[in-house]
């Protein structure tokens, strides 16, 4: 996947600019925030890579010996340390480096930062601007709080996984909701929003982002389609979970996918005009009972075509069409191309920084080591503390 220069378009904007690439050097709208990452897996390191590669210092405290791949994509962007935090020498040494930072991430369980003497009343007391993120699935309190999970079970408690899925069983999409929707994208939203405040208070806090809140806040819209009598709990019947003729996925005459959605009256006509569906039945675009022999329909329809065919046909226009690609046929695709979604870093496709700034351009920087002692004493000497 190439990472140059896109295609020319015609006139640009004056706000165009080239999507996020490689750097070495800080940019991005972060750039001089102070970052400590404390190591662990998922959606912390995600949300650690979305602030890093938006210009932060990520700074990341990993275990004696953790060979860590400098070249992963979550893991992009940031200064490693390798620390023992069994070792009270070495929690002085994260202390000292602490006073001096903007934020704290850490994805431990309840209890465990506390144990260690890192926990928000003893750092706060050292560094009172300090944001202190702390990733979970439970959250901090609660009847479940200690308890083992993964982005599954977070899912499940909220409603968010019986309502995705076949009629017969829910099924998992992937790890997207839990971990990284709900979790590592409302993490990052609430250390923002937190850094915000505290530069108007000059005072920090504790940032609780537990999986199953974010999991939750994030189908807000279905409780209020719910209230609103359009919702209803059983799966693949309503109009966003498959039960919709004119809003899913649908195989192609080479066993190859499509999506469309077309919800809007005028997008269904076209939709009828481009597949051919001259049945009147297809009248009855908002009628439910309809749905189950209208969809059996539009099976059929699809699979007299290829996909690519269907592309042709359809790609571009206002149905609300796209081809259902796999990650490796993503990268290849002339929009994901013209707009450099993705980027090559040490051979790895991968991709790029999102969301895109105007002026200060975010960048997937490399991964180093470093040593604590040497970041502490540059932290100290352009320190913003009193």
């Amino acid at each position: 996947m190439r990472s140059g220069s896109r295609p020319t378009t015609g006139k640009k904007s004056v706000l165009d600019k080239p999507a996020p690439q490689t750097a070495t050097r800080t940019s991005g709208p972060l750039a001089g925030f102070r970052i400590v990452e404390f190591a662990g897996i998922g959606p912390g390191p995600f949300a650690c890579m979305l602030l890093a590669d938006m210009g932060a210092e990520v700074i990341t405290l990993d275990r004696i010996g953790a060979k860590k791949n400098l070249k992963s994509v979550s893991g992009r962007g940031r200064k490693v340390v390798e620390l023992d935090l069994k070792d009270k020498a070495a929690i002085a040494q994260a202390l000292d480096l602490l006073t001096h930072a903007d934020t704290l991430i850490e994805g431990f369980r309840p209890g465990v930062m506390e144990r260690l003497g890192l926990g928000p009343e003893v750092v706060l007391a050292r560094n009172p601007r300090l944001v202190y993120g702390r990733m979970t699935g439970w959250g901090q309190e609660g009847p479940l709080a200690n308890a083992a999970g993964h982005d599954i079970n977070y899912i499940s408690v909220t409603g968010a996984l019986a309502a995705i899925g076949t009629k017969d069983r829910p099924v998992p999409p992937l790890n997207l909701v839990g971990d990284f929707g709900g979790g590592a994208l409302y993490l990052v939203v609430g250390v923002l929003a937190a850094l915000l405040e505290a530069g108007k208070s000059g005072k920090g806090q504790v940032v609780d982002a537990a999986m199953c809140d974010g999991a939750a806040s994030l189908i807000s819209m279905f409780f209020d389609m719910t209230a609103a009598g359009r919702w209803t709990e059983q799966r693949e019947s309503n109009m966003l979970d498959g039960g919709a003729h004119f809003y899913g996925g649908y195989e192609c005459g080479d066993g190859r996918f499509v999506s469309i959605g077309s919800i809007e009256p005028q997008f269904y006509t076209l939709l009828r005009q481009l597949a051919g569906l001259d049945d009147a039945d297809f009248d009855r675009q908002m009628d439910r009972q309809a749905w189950p022999a209208l969809k059996q329909k539009l099976v059929g329809v699809f699979k007299t075509k290829t996909r690519d065919e269907w592309c042709k046909i359809m790609e571009g226009t206002d149905i609300c069409f796209a081809p259902v690609l796999t990650m490796s046929e993503a990268t290849e695709h002339p929009h994901m191309i013209a707009r450099e979604t993705f980027i090559t870093r040490h051979g790895v496709t991968q991709p790029a920084p999102a969301p895109r700034f105007s002026r200060t351009p975010s960048a997937a920087r490399d991964t180093a080591h470093a040593d604590i002692t040497a970041v502490t004493d540059a932290w100290k000497a352009s320190s913003r503390r009193p």
